[in-house]
């Protein structure tokens, strides 16, 4: 999910992944930031996007925007 879109060709994307823990069973959330290059600056704050990992393009991007999932409502 794009969490921010104000930087010119550059999406902060937030995953979310689930799993239980081995020992006490207990389901742990977990999250992590992306830096995505979005060439056309086509997607916005909210929308759903599938990202695919490629060469590093500056310091923190290494993700690119490869097509949007779901727009925001």
């Amino acid at each position: 999910i794009v969490v921010s879109d104000k930087m010119d060709k550059t999406r902060v994307v937030l995953m979310m992944r689930q799993f239980r823990h081995p020992l006490y069973e207990k389901i742990i959330k977990r999250k992590k930031k992306f830096y995505v290059h979005d060439e056309e600056n086509i997607s916005h704050t909210g929308d759903k996007v599938e990202i695919i990992e490629t060469r590093p393009l500056s310091r923190l991007k290494r993700w690119k925007l490869v097509r949007i999932l779901e727009k925001a409502k």
